[in-house]
């Protein structure tokens, strides 16, 4: 995909919050910010897995933005939102009130509403994507169909990359939607994922982020990692 340039169009609130509208060149899709990079969610997690900080912070040039293989999330991946419901990651809302400004129980509850899904696993492999609910399966074949840039009101931004269903089970999402705060190709050590069958409408979705780490991660492991910034 060929470097795009945004043109501000206007400013709306969702939530409360204002969000710049952008809209990329020729494109016609409107962008937004999403909810979890204003409300809490911690930029700087796990910034050492994706070289620059300032990147991860969402601050880049269009000109670094480089397309994505789904082979930078290949694995096999757990939701982590069963651990919030368990009270696995209770830690990480008390350590993230410790310096933020909600309170413990305001992040569970807004992490509460970024990570729900009903999609507890996720394997990646080859062109091949497979969603378990309930144990289980939904397999289809993905092929990138390129990124989009959301711009912040802040001044930061960040990419989403998008990938279209080919052949697979019907049932199975039309679109797949990465973000894992990176922008150019590199393993993702964990990442938010958006599906549906409206490319555009998708791309609008600021408040629920399910958010998957490998599955060979052992839950202390995962809140370790979150504690660990």
């Amino acid at each position: 995909m060929a470097k795009e340039t945004l043109e501000e169009t206007g400013t709306i609130e969702v939530g409360g919050m204002p969000y710049n509208i952008a809209v990329v060149g020729g494109s016609g899709m409107v962008h937004e910010g999403e909810g979890h990079d204003h409300s809490g969610h911690d930029h700087s997690a796990h910034a050492h897995s994706h070289g620059d900080p300032q990147i991860y912070k969402g601050y880049f040039e269009d000109s670094q933005i480089k397309d994505r293989p789904l082979a930078d999330y290949a694995g096999d991946w757990q939701s982590v939102y069963p651990y919030l419901q368990d009270g696995t990651l209770d830690p990480v809302w008390e350590h993230k009130a410790e310096a933020g400004e909600m309170t413990a129980e305001e992040y569970k509850d807004y992490y509460t509403t970024g990570y729900r899904t009903d999609v507890e696993r996720i394997t990646i492999e080859g062109d091949t994507v497979t969603f378990y609910r309930d144990g289980k399966p939904l397999t289809a074949q993905y092929s990138y169909d390129g990124y989009e840039i959301l711009t912040y009101e802040k001044g930061n931004r960040g990419v989403r990359f998008i990938f279209e269903k080919g052949e697979g089970d019907a049932e199975a999402p039309q679109f797949l939607q990465f973000a894992d705060h990176g922008i150019f190709p590199a393993k993702a050590s964990h990442y938010h994922l958006y599906w549906g069958d409206d490319r555009a409408k998708l791309l609008e979705e600021l408040t629920n982020w399910p958010t998957y780490y490998p599955s060979s991660l052992k839950p202390d492991e995962i809140v370790s990692e979150m504690l660990a910034h």
